[in-house]
């Protein structure tokens, strides 16, 4: 299997498993060292993204990775895609659509996810060409 299939099926069971909100299963995707920079810019580590759904303060009901790019560096992978997402915080929305990227290392023969940053997924700025004009 090439390491692009791989990382794909990496994406595959890292969303099913957000998906159940099974810290197990993502606990032995995560490095120690993990980190997620969220959509507004918070920073979470490996402890505080597992926590997430300790007791039941996240739901994701869907979450789709989709339309991803994968580029291998080595022990390196870097993946780009969409990750959209039905979910609820503290029983507060939690959806969106954003640009992802994960960054996974490969451990013991077996790749693991280092990194996950997550950005809102907006239009083009107000001064690229064809843009909204002020």
């Amino acid at each position: 299997m090439s390491t692009e299939e791989q990382v794909r099926e990496f994406g595959r069971v890292w969303a099913a498993a957000e998906e159940r909100g099974d810290t197990s299963t993502l606990a032995g995707l995560a490095t120690d060292g993990f980190r997620l920079v969220g959509p507004l810019g918070f920073v979470l580590d490996r402890d505080q993204w597992l926590a997430r759904y300790d007791g039941g303060a996240l739901v994701t009901e869907k979450l789709d990775w989709a339309e991803v790019e994968v580029r291998s560096f080595g022990a390196t992978a870097i993946a780009i895609g969409v990750h959209e997402q039905v979910a609820t915080h503290q029983g507060n929305p939690a959806s969106g659509r954003f640009r992802a990227t994960h960054v996974l290392v490969r451990e013991d023969d077996r790749w693991r996810l280092a990194g996950i940053h997550l950005s809102p997924i907006g239009g083009p700025p107000p001064f690229a060409p064809g843009g909204p004009r002020p």
